[in-house]
């Protein structure tokens, strides 16, 4: 049993290895070297997914292959979100449905707009009168 994080169990087993490992394959070494049973195993590999996910020294490669970051050049790992975003294409009718939105809200705005004016007119008219009564 280790005394050391489950990332730095994960760091020195992938770094041992020649190449990229599967998460299923780094799991199981982080478990031995932390002598977990298997109910113990199952209840704490979601927090380490998560956790290898956002540090900083692991790549993920695809098809649930892990290795570090530092043996991988950035133009291979990186993700240019706008990729990702752009293969995302909005469907006509999606298009069609925002509009159709988009000038029902206008037109019950604009209605709001022309009842408040005939309630600054009627108010203004009324002060008028007043004034002249004065």
């Amino acid at each position: 049993m280790s005394d050391k994080s489950l990332l730095d169990l994960a760091y020195d087993y992938v770094e041992k290895s020649k190449g990229s490992v599967t998460f299923k394959a780094l799991w199981k070494a982080v478990c031995k070297a932390k002598g977990y049973d298997e109910e113990t195993a199952n209840k704490k590999v979601s927090q380490f997914y998560t956790t290898l996910l956002l540090d900083g020294r692991f790549v993920t490669l695809g098809e649930n292959k892990w290795d570090l970051r530092s043996r991988h050049t950035f133009d291979k790992v990186h993700i240019d979100m706008k990729d990702v975003y752009s293969d995302v294409e909005a469907s006509d009718s999606d298009d069609v449905e925002e509009e159709v939105e988009e000038k029902e809200y206008n037109e019950v705005f604009e209605e709001k707009v022309i009842d408040r004016n005939d309630e600054i007119e009627a108010d203004v008219s009324e002060d008028d009168e007043s004034e002249e009564d004065k």
